[in-house]
């Protein structure tokens, strides 16, 4: 095991979109979907931890997540977990990192990845991450993991890659989320790929980007300069963090950036992003309705996701592509074709009971 791997997870989102299963208070990382015993976050740090040394692994998260972490990541000692005290998208939480990182070595390869995506073929996907790895060692290029598409999807963004039959291959053009035309097009050229948000770089690449494309973050954090490793830099975060812009790594780094490449890669890979992603990779009967970590039984019913506490029996009767999801005080019963409108239920069930069931 290379002793300069490091791992950077990123575990602060709320995951809104899987309410009411996922809830501020504990979102879909730190949740065992499928009932393995491991949550998403515990079974992303057994991943990265066949590459990278125990005392390189970090994981930044929002400072009301520091006991849950502990919890379920008993081997992490409390200096491993970097603690954001506002939300501030992925750049700033990667600024962060990269200093922490810096104040340890001036020798590191780095991986960033979610805390909440599911990997469905391990040993593959290690293998992709060592030959990233491998590339990044030797090569000061910004590396991303680009999964080949299964199907038209709008829920991703896309990377064209150059042309060429190499991999990693350079990157042409990032794009967001496409609608449905596009995301065909997309799909049937072949040259494009989902953009996993799961990167790699060397230490000196990451921190000359940041340098040149988003100054405006890493001056901020560079200001703590001494302090990282020691008893004064949370407090030090504690007062910058805030004031920091909010942005992502893709926009405000790699979209701007030369030389960037992707990994072209195949693993099993879903962000368990919506109810609909999990549909798709739950199992189901043969009326095609899933059932996660409760029991069920179906009458002329179909297309139909079903979630509810351990030891509770979900009895489903005429229903035809619904999501039924309870979770302690919060039953939702939705049209799995209208799931986008869940931010909106979020949203008014906080104004209404006042944040009680956020």
């Amino acid at each position: 095991m290379n002793k300069n791997n490091y791992c950077v997870i990123m575990a602060g989102g709320v995951g809104a979109r899987f309410w009411p299963i996922s809830r501020e208070e504990k979102p879909k990382q730190f949740l065992d979907f499928f009932g393995t015993g491991r949550s998403l976050i515990q079974m992303t740090y057994d991943r990265f931890r066949t590459l990278v040394p125990a005392s390189n692994m970090l994981v930044v998260s929002n400072v009301i997540y520091k006991d849950t972490i502990l919890e379920q990541l008993p081997e992490l000692k409390e200096n491993q977990i970097l603690l954001e005290p506002a939300r501030r998208n992925t750049a700033p939480c990667i600024a962060y990192a990269v200093e922490r990182i810096k104040s340890m070595t001036d020798q590191a390869n780095i991986i960033v990845a979610p805390s909440d995506h599911l990997i469905l073929k391990e040993e593959r996907f290690i293998d992709t991450i060592k030959q990233g790895l491998d590339f990044i060692e030797k090569n000061d290029n910004l590396l991303t993991l680009g999964i080949k598409p299964s199907r038209p999807e709008t829920g991703y963004g896309y990377i064209q890659v150059g042309e060429g039959s190499e991999n990693p291959r350079p990157v042409k053009t990032f794009t967001e989320k496409p609608n449905a035309d596009l995301a065909k097009v997309f799909f049937e050229t072949g040259e494009f790929f989902w953009n996993s948000g799961i990167f790699l770089w060397n230490l000196k690449t990451i921190d000359n980007a940041f340098k040149v494309y988003l100054p405006e973050v890493t001056t901020k954090f560079e200001a703590g300069k001494g302090l990282y490793n020691t008893d004064k830099e949370q407090e030090f975060i504690n007062g910058m963090y805030p004031s920091c812009p909010s942005i992502s790594i893709d926009y405000g780094i790699m979209e701007k950036a030369e030389g960037v490449y992707v990994l072209c890669s195949e693993f099993g890979w879903s962000d368990l992003g919506t109810w609909g992603s999990l549909y798709d990779l739950s199992e189901k009967d043969e009326n095609q309705n899933a059932t996660l970590i409760c029991e069920s039984i179906f009458y002329e019913s179909k297309n139909n996701i079903v979630s509810l506490p351990k030891g509770r029996l979900a009895v489903i009767q005429d229903l035809d592509g619904y999501i039924v999801a309870e979770s302690d005080d919060v039953l939702m019963i939705c049209k799995r074709d209208g799931e986008e409108k869940i931010r909106q239920f979020v949203n008014d069930a906080n104004f209404k009971y006042k944040g009680k069931y956020s």
